[in-house]
Formats: structure tokens, C-alpha cells, sequence
């Protein structure tokens, strides 16, 4: 029987944060488990925003594997590759182009907001208007059965749907339609209260030093209508108790934190000292890990390059079944 296959990618923004660990990553580890998985540095896709200063985009790569590895994502059990490295992509990515209506692509929602939201690039291309094609190239190249995607990102495979629908309609049933596999994931709070991200430079790193990672807690917002220790709480609006204890503290701390709060029998600082430890323990296997595969240099890009020679035997027999298709050999 096929075993059913996950297709999933990230780009390359360096090293993860809390946010990507619970948002992807702890999902990856169960899926690596179950289906044979194909997990892609999306480089490409970084291009569509970031086409005019690349220069990082190498070097976050490293990072950002680094970080893969070292919560367990394991190149034994799952295919790691760079995006860039398997050309099948661009070539389905060119063929499917030519079927995409150009209102399907102006009509993504995805695609209106980051327009008017990102005013200091200017993302009036074609790669970035093209993007949901790419991604749709990458998801079916490999004929994969199922893509994990949070809520907020299911019409995006909604779109990579229709575009292959319109494919098999033109050509014959070559590719299987995606299934959304959707992904509970928990919400992950910066330090700000806002989500986090790098960007709102709020977040707080898998690799941050202990010392690091305790200024940081030690400097979290809390729920703003406690402005003095006597005034009681609400712990279901604090950025630190959503975050950090309803993930990494125990019933009975969970107890004591929510009591004291809301009586105020103890004060944000205590709140916060009690969950410090529970982040930096949790994160020490991890970091430790991490400290021994940087030792090889060599490791990523190896791990990267022996990735890309197995997805790109997959995809390209793929490729030949979709020349043949589409009359093209």
C-alpha cells in the first residue's frame, strides 16, 4: 500500500523561535512518524519578497536547518532538501502558469493584504503575484497526498487545489489533489503581546542563551490592567500565561498562577520566575544538540545536497509523466 506523502516548507528567515517550533516544527515530529515526508527550504519563495537583498538568504538557510535538526526533524526519516536544488519545480512552475487564470491570483486574499501591509518593498511582480503557482509546483511535483497548513493558510491550498483540478481537466488525472492536513497549533505570544516574529522583534529564539531567554520572560508583558502588584489579573489576557505556562507548566502551577493573579496574592515577577526554569529545561536537549552539529560544518549542506539527489529522482519522473501529458515528448 502507498504509504500517504507530506509535503511541507519553510523559508529561510535564519534561526526559529517559539512560534515556528509550536507553529511547525512539533508538528513535523509527529509527521515524520507517520508518512513519508518531504520537508524543502523554500529559497525561492524567499525571492518573492526579498528578490532585491538576498545576501542573507544563504546563511539563514544554515540556521534554520540547524535549528530543524536540532529538535529532531531526522534526514533518516524524512526527505530535507533546498527548493532551489530540485529545477522541477521551475519547470512545473512555467507549465502551470500558462493554465493559471490571472484573477484567481488577484483574488487571494493573502496576496491584498501583504500589499498593503508591506510598504517597504515593492511586491508588485510577477513572482510575488505568482507565488500560490510555485507553491502549488512544489506541493504536486512530488504528488504529495497532504500538505499540514494552519486554518489561516487553507486557502492557499484551496487555490493549489483548483490549479490542479484545471491541470487534470486539460491533461488527464497525472496529480492527486492535496488534502489540507489541518494543524492545530497553540498560540505562541512575543514579548510585546503581539505575535511572535522577528520582525516585530518580540521573539524569543530556540538557540537564545538561558541568560538570554530569562531578560527576555523577566521583560514580557503581562496583562496591562495590572498596573500595580494589588490590582487583580486576568490571566486569559496575559501574553505570558497563553505562552509560556499554558504550555510548559504543570496543573498545579497552572492552579497557583491563576489564583494568585486573579487575588493578587502574587505579583507578575513571581508569575514569571516560576516558568523560567520549565522554558530553559525543556530547551536544554535541544540547544545541546544544536551546539553538536554546528561542530560540522559540513553537516547542513550535506544533509541538503543528499536530500535534493532523492527528491529530485521522485520529481522527475513526475516531470516525464507531465511532458508526456501535456504532448510536450
Amino acid at each position: 500500500m502507498h504509504q500517504s506523502r507530506v509535503l511541507s516548507g519553510m523559508r529561510p528567515t535564519g534561526k526559529l523561535h517559539f512560534g515556528h517550533y509550536h507553529g511547525v516544527l512539533a508538528n513535523w515530529l509527529k509527521l515524520q512518524e507517520e508518512y513519508e515526508c518531504f520537508f524543502f527550504v523554500a529559497d525561492w519563495h524567499a525571492l518573492t519578497t526579498d528578490y532585491a537583498s538576498p545576501k542573507g538568504i544563504r546563511e539563514n538557510i544554515r540556521q534554520m536547518v540547524l535549528d530543524w535538526l536540532s529538535v529532531g526533524i531526522d534526514p533518516k526519516r524524512a526527505t530535507i532538501f533546498r527548493q532551489s536544488s530540485v529545477r522541477e519545480h521551475a519547470e512545473l512552475f512555467v507549465l502551470l502558469s500558462m493554465i493559471t487564470p490571472l484573477s484567481w491570483l488577484e483574488r487571494n486574499p493573502t496576496y491584498k493584504e501583504q500589499l498593503q501591509e508591506i510598504r517597504d518593498k515593492d511586491l508588485h511582480t510577477f513572482g510575488f503575484l505568482g507565488y500560490p503557482v510555485l507553491q502549488t509546483a512544489d506541493i504536486i511535483v512530488y504528488k504529495a497526498d497532504k500538505v499540514p497548513v494552519g486554518i489561516d493558510q487553507a486557502p492557499h491550498l484551496e487555490l493549489s487545489r483548483e490549479i490542479t483540478r484545471r491541470f487534470n481537466h486539460f491533461y488527464g488525472p497525472v496529480f492527486p489533489e492535496p488534502q489540507t492536513l489541518l494543524t492545530a497549533s497553540p498560540k505562541v505570544l512575543g514579548t510585546d503581546g503581539r505575535k511572535m516574529s522577528k520582525s516585530y522583534n518580540n521573539a524569543i529564539l530556540l538557540s537564545d542563551a538561558p541568560e538570554v531567554i530569562e531578560q527576555k520572560i523577566l521583560h514580557m508583558m503581562t496583562d496591562t490592567a495590572r498596573k500595580r502588584r494589588t490590582d487583580a489579573g486576568n490571566p486569559d489576557v496575559c501574553p505570558l500565561f497563553i505562552t509560556f505556562h499554558t504550555l510548559y507548566s504543570d496543573e498545579k502551577t497552572i492552579e497557583w498562577v491563576r489564583e494568585g493573579c486573579t487575588k493578587a496574592t502574587i505579583g507578575c515577577t513571581e508569575c514569571k520566575k516560576s516558568v523560567i526554569p520549565k522554558v530553559i529545561e525543556m530547551l536544554g536537549p535541544i540547544q545541546k544538540r544544536r551546539a553538536e552539529f554546528e561542530k560540522d560544518p559540513e553537516l547542513i549542506e550535506s544533509i541538503l545536497n543528499e536530500g535534493a539527489k532523492k527528491a529530485s529522482r521522485v520529481a522527475a519522473d513526475n516531470m516525464a509523466e507531465v511532458r508526456k501529458a501535456m504532448g510536450l515528448e
